[in-house]
């Protein structure tokens, strides 16, 4: 198995609401107040509790038909953790089967929350669980199942933190990690989270330094949870989702957010930085989205919902500029 040995040595630099978090150089974005866009054309993946999408990575596209691998935030043992589908976008857009894969090297993780792929690798993805467990992943040969090469906790994980989010910025030979736990309502914003991350020899993963900051979503604004998931462009915008869920059967609620940029150089220094007033590019009335990601060489953006009682549902949207 191909394995990327870089070490990584870089600085996080975040700043939110104007206040820095660490270090100092730091650009505030501001954002334009250009009205937000609702999407349609949802394609249903699932239709019951077990089904929705916690979290989704493209791993490959044909024009417009998407191979997506998908997470399931199930918890009981003998549920599906993860699967594989092809989704074809559009009005008339449509899935094949939604085909299991099995999870093998270790115990069934319990609420699995983000999945991405590892930057120069067709067969290696990182998973995290709701509790900020990284799992490091490896798709077999035959296409099945995916092996468990590396287990541990995402580090700097602060008290009541709830993980939802996960993604990964590959520049110059470098790779940084971007997360996030949740948030909850007024009372709690989301934390982001910044860090190197590097595997070595056996897999395992290595976080550097950790730098966070504080996030609110500008929408929606009841029972939000702040970052149900994000995701960063070939341009470096961070992009971040955020969903109001108010119980099993909803209402539901979700926007996407241009929330900032970040930037690593030759030297691996990363910088992460957080608009004052994020812009809502997209709202999606009726749906909790949980997963977004940015497929890479497009503008194109393809969405997963986890609507609890109503299943899952996928869709795209151009919002990866």
């Amino acid at each position: 198995m191909r394995m990327r040995k870089t070490v990584l040595t870089t600085i996080a630099v975040l700043c939110a609401g104007g206040t820095v978090a660490a270090g100092a150089g730091v650009t505030v974005a501001r954002t334009s107040g250009a009205p937000a866009l609702t999407a349609t054309g949802w394609t249903q993946v699932g239709h019951d509790v077990k089904s929705g999408v916690s979290g989704l990575s493209v791993t490959s596209r044909t024009d417009s038909t998407y191979r997506v691998l998908i997470t399931l935030d199930n918890k009981r043992p003998g549920e599906n953790r993860i699967a594989q589908l092809d989704y074809r976008a559009g009005e008339s857009g449509r899935t094949t089967t939604v085909r299991p894969l099995e999870w093998r090297g270790g115990a069934e993780p319990i609420d699995v929350e983000a999945i991405e792929s590892v930057p120069g690798t067709t067969d290696e993805y990182v998973a995290v669980s709701s509790r900020g467990l990284v799992h490091h992943l490896e798709a077999t040969e035959d296409g099945k199942a995916v092996q468990v090469r590396d287990l541990s906790p995402l580090p700097a994980i602060g008290q009541g933190d709830d993980f939802e989010s996960f993604t990964l910025v590959s520049r110059h030979h470098k790779l940084a990690a971007v997360w996030a736990d949740r948030g909850e309502g007024d009372g709690r914003p989301a934390t982001l989270y910044a860090a190197p991350l590097s595997f070595n020899q056996y897999g395992e993963s290595v976080f550097g330094r950790v730098t966070k900051a504080p996030y609110r979503a500008p929408y929606p604004t009841r029972d939000v949870r702040h970052a149900s998931d994000l995701s960063v462009t070939d341009s470096g915008r961070l992009l971040i989702a955020s969903a109001s869920d108010e119980g099993d059967d909803g209402p539901f609620d979700s926007a996407v957010s241009d929330a900032g940029s970040v930037s690593l150089d030759r030297s691996g220094r990363v910088r992460l930085t957080l608009s004052r007033s994020p812009e809502i590019l997209r709202k999606f009335t009726g749906h909790k989205v949980e997963a977004v990601d940015c497929v890479s060489g497009s503008d194109t953006a393809v969405l997963g919902t986890d609507d609890e009682n109503a299943g899952g549902a996928l869709t795209t949207a151009r919002i990866c500029h």
